[in-house]
């Protein structure tokens, strides 16, 4: 019996020593995080599953204190993230809806989410009126804060604006004398603003280039043959597309089909997500709406992501992939930033310390920069699909710098586009 308290007795030192030297894994606790994108539809393929990928990776990873610097501390100011998913199909009143019951009855510490920017449009002032922190990762239209001021809502990607303005340089460089373009986007606000911005910017570089077709098929059409024979009868150097999603992937099949990429080079701004998806023309100009995916630059940071998501899923991680570990890592910089200052950071800490901020993602370096310092700005890169070698990658790739393709705080873009671009530094 004496024995046996002995061995007690020294089981239970080992047991407190271990305890009390062990360092806390996650001793503040939990954060909890919303995370919205598309689950089902035409969408989820290569936009939504690919963000709920990389979600689910950097959570984990982060969580188990997996990441290479500067995120090689656990989980997010020490507490462990809990992550609870939203599918984004649907309407942006359901959305609204999913939105409220995720900050009001689910408790959400902070969203991140949207791949469209009508909901991005529609959620950003609930998010205002909840005093909800909320994160906006992937959506492109630059009229958030060119239309208004919020201060719960940041987005850590860039606009649109890079994409329309980083396409018509590139092709400029490409082709220098190029004559014509056309042009097929969807018939909302994405692609008439995308077609307004990319055509308004080309003609500040090309005054005279001529525009062959402009085509605003419905949204979510997925049939394309009267646009297709348009473009085949009245053909341009180029064709500018900003589809997405299931149009964007359709299209392309349907043309490639009728040969309408023989003769005429398609620019695709978010082409990237389909690369390792279709059989993409060769020599088609692909955007990745900013340094993602294939393009985003070399480190030990993106080395861990990259190789970490092809062995878990079995496939490159794309644009959305990458955006959504942005938001992540944008989100871990500004809670440890302000911690700096308290200890438990209050919503007001974080949004003060997020302001103006810059960090670094696996996408290279992101600077808070506009919309007061709640908006995200980053380079442009163009390149153009190739399949030489045995398998999908890019050539002849060009990057512009962030002050070369966005305009100045406070100026709304296609106003910055059609004054000429004035300011805009390229070299």
């Amino acid at each position: 019996m004496k024995g046996r308290k002995t061995f007690l007795g020294v089981a239970v030192s080992l047991f407190l020593a271990l305890v009390l030297t062990a360092p806390p894994v996650h001793a503040g606790g939990t954060l909890k995080v919303g995370v919205v994108t598309f689950l089902s539809g035409a969408a989820a393929g290569p936009f939504g599953v690919p963000a709920k990928n990389a979600a689910e990776l950097v959570v984990d990873a982060l969580n188990n204190n997996m990441v290479p610097e500067p995120y090689n501390t656990p989980g997010i100011g020490g507490k462990k993230i809990e992550m609870v998913l939203i599918d984004e199909a649907g309407s942006a009143t359901q959305q609204v809806t999913e939105f409220r019951n995720l900050v009001q009855k689910k408790g959400v510490d902070v969203v991140i989410g949207y791949i469209s920017s009508g909901h991005c449009l529609a959620i950003a002032p609930v998010a205002e009126e909840l005093k909800a922190l909320t994160i906006l990762f992937d959506c492109g239209t630059p009229r958030i804060f060119e239309e208004a001021s919020y201060k719960y809502v940041f987005r850590t990607g860039p606009t649109a604006t890079i994409d329309s303005v980083g396409a018509a340089r590139y092709i400029v460089d490409l082709k220098p004398d190029l004559k014509s373009v056309s042009g097929i986007n969807q018939d909302y606000a994405w692609g008439h603003d995308s077609w307004n911005d990319f055509i308004s910017a080309l003609k500040v570089l090309k005054p005279d280039v001529e525009v062959k077709n402009e085509l605003f098929p419905k949204l979510f059409k997925g049939q394309y043959g009267a646009e297709i024979s348009s473009l085949l009868v009245n053909p341009a150097d180029f064709i500018h597309s900003s589809f997405w999603g299931g149009d964007m992937e359709a299209f392309v099949l349907q043309g490639s089909a009728r040969g309408l990429f023989d003769e005429q080079t398609a620019i695709l701004t978010t082409g990237e997500t389909a690369m390792f998806r279709l059989d993409i023309p060769e020599g088609t100009v692909l955007g990745a709406r900013g340094p993602f995916g294939v393009y985003a630059p070399k480190s030990k940071l993106n080395d861990w992501f990259r190789s970490n998501y092809i062995e878990k899923y079995k496939t490159p991680p794309t644009y959305p992939s990458y955006k959504m570990a942005q938001a992540f890592f944008g989100l871990k910089t500004a809670y440890e930033k302000a911690m700096k200052s308290s200890k438990n950071p209050t919503k007001e800490d974080i949004i003060k310390a997020f302001e103006y901020l810059e960090f670094v993602s696996p996408a290279g370096k992101v600077k808070m920069a506009l919309g007061k310092g709640h908006q995200a700005l980053q380079e442009s890169v163009y390149g153009q699909f190739t399949k030489a070698g045995g398998k999908p990658s890019v050539k002849n790739v060009k990057r512009y710098p962030p002050e070369c393709v966005s305009p100045p705080d406070g100026v709304k873009s296609l106003d910055w586009i059609k004054g000429g671009m004035k300011g805009a530094k390229c070299d």
